[in-house]
């Protein structure tokens, strides 16, 4: 067993584990830009591993979709943006999507998207004024952005009313990456709003295992909470940190990229009380996890490691998967064609609609809150939950939380805007009216 995972891992990370002269014609090909190596391996590796295995899944139960075969490989980027550009280059040819897995390499994909025309599939990451599909036509970022993800935060972090927040300090320890600069204007605008300091505190990629200098600062600053935006080795040198100066664990929260559970295993019950907004929700019973268990993990086909089918990080992968399969099977029904191509894709993804009717149909309900795109709507804004560690894993500790859009909307906009006058001529929508 063991020999034959090193294998198909191997295969994975060569390019090769289904190559494209030997796929199918009649098959649907997604490959995914993945990143089981280099400093974030560690988060990226069980995000792909569910995406995998939830295709695997897929043609071992039904056949496929819709009697069509699911094509899944990886090309391997490491996270680095230039490999990144590069793998898109080599697969755009052969993949009716394109999954980046790095702000820093969406935002190299981005403007050949237009001229492409192979939509962008960045579920939960991105840049967060992909939003407004009237701008980014071919980049989708469901079922939420970074933005939701910060102003679900602040909701959470308020009681909901960011007011509670005037007069605080809050520290934003984050990756000194385009990633981690994500969620800064918007935290500034609230900032502005609701009377509160904000101090981002930047981590660079080489700084990850040793935050001292950092933590020192939040020592000195004493701010009322720390968020999060790390990644990779980040968040356990950060949770680690924390435990080391005593830093109130209630009172440190995460993006969802910050929730990992194998980040939290080596400080274990010191970690107690750290919180991670999630937009999605672990359920080891629910019936897709039960079909991927018996259909691809109980026959030694799965890549994964000991515990890892229970964690967050694995099951989000199974739904990101989840979500390019609904749009194929949208466009599928649409175009009444069994064998999408890109801008047929592109169209599925645009009309996804989540509901809990869909979820029960495919064995997912409760892992992921409802939601729909359009054209005007990229995203879904589905919302989320504030998942805490209780020392061994996480858990749900809050209600369904939903962001406010009437904070996001005029920045979104905005910063559309100002994307397309600098990149200017840039195609947009017209003919969406929403």
């Amino acid at each position: 067993m063991k020999n034959l995972k090193t294998k198909l891992l191997a295969a994975l990370l060569l390019g090769t584990a289904l190559a494209p002269a030997a796929w199918a014609q009649d098959a649907i090909n997604l490959t995914n830009l993945s990143y089981r190596t280099g400093p974030f391996a560690a988060t990226g590796t069980p995000l792909m591993n569910g995406q995998r295995d939830y295709i695997l899944m897929l043609n071992e139960r039904d056949g496929g979709v819709n009697g069509v075969k699911l094509n899944y490989d990886e090309c391997e980027t490491g996270y680095n943006t230039e490999k990144g550009a590069e793998c898109y280059e080599k697969t755009k040819a052969t993949s009716i999507v394109t999954q980046p897995w790095s702000t820093g390499i969406t935002l190299q994909v981005l403007p050949k998207s237009n001229v492409d025309k192979i939509p962008i599939l960045a579920p939960g990451y991105g840049f967060s004024p992909m939003t407004d599909g009237k701008i980014f036509q071919w980049a989708f970022n469901p079922p939420a952005s970074y933005w939701d993800g910060a102003s679900m935060i602040i909701k959470a972090i308020s009681d909901g009313n960011p007011d509670n927040l005037k007069g605080k300090k809050i520290a934003l320890l984050h990756l000194d990456a385009p990633y981690g600069k994500e969620p800064i204007p918007l935290l500034q605008a609230y900032a502005e709003k609701h009377g509160f300091t904000l101090l981002p505190i930047p981590v660079g990629v080489k700084e990850m295992q040793n935050q001292s200098a950092q933590w020192l600062q939040i020592r000195r600053e004493r701010p009322d909470f720390v968020l999060m935006w790390g990644w990779g080795a980040m968040n356990a040198g950060a949770v680690a940190e924390a435990v080391k100066t005593k830093f109130p664990m209630d009172k440190f929260v995460g993006i969802w990229w910050s929730g990992h559970d194998g980040d939290m295993k080596t400080a274990g019950e010191a970690a107690k009380g750290y919180r991670s907004i999630s937009w999605s929700l672990p359920d080891s019973n629910a019936k897709v996890m039960q079909d991927i268990k018996t259909h691809v993990v109980d026959k030694g086909n799965s890549l994964i490691g000991e515990g890892e089918f229970d964690w967050v990080f694995y099951q989000r992968g199974v739904l990101i998967s989840m979500f390019a399969v609904e749009g194929i099977k949208a466009a599928q029904a649409h175009f009444d064609t069994k064998v999408v191509n890109a801008e047929q894709l592109r169209w599925g993804l645009e009309n996804l609609k989540i509901d809990e009717a869909k979820l029960a149909e495919i064995g997912m309900t409760g892992m992921v809150g409802t939601f729909s795109t359009a054209c005007n709507n990229h995203a879904g804004h589905a919302g989320g939950w504030m998942m805490q560690w209780d020392g061994a894993k996480f858990v749900k500790v809050s209600d369904r939380l939903e962001a406010d859009q009437a904070m996001i909307a005029p920045l979104v906009e905005a910063e559309a805007k100002k994307y397309a006058e600098a990149n200017a001529p840039w195609p947009t929508n017209e003919e969406c009216k929403m």
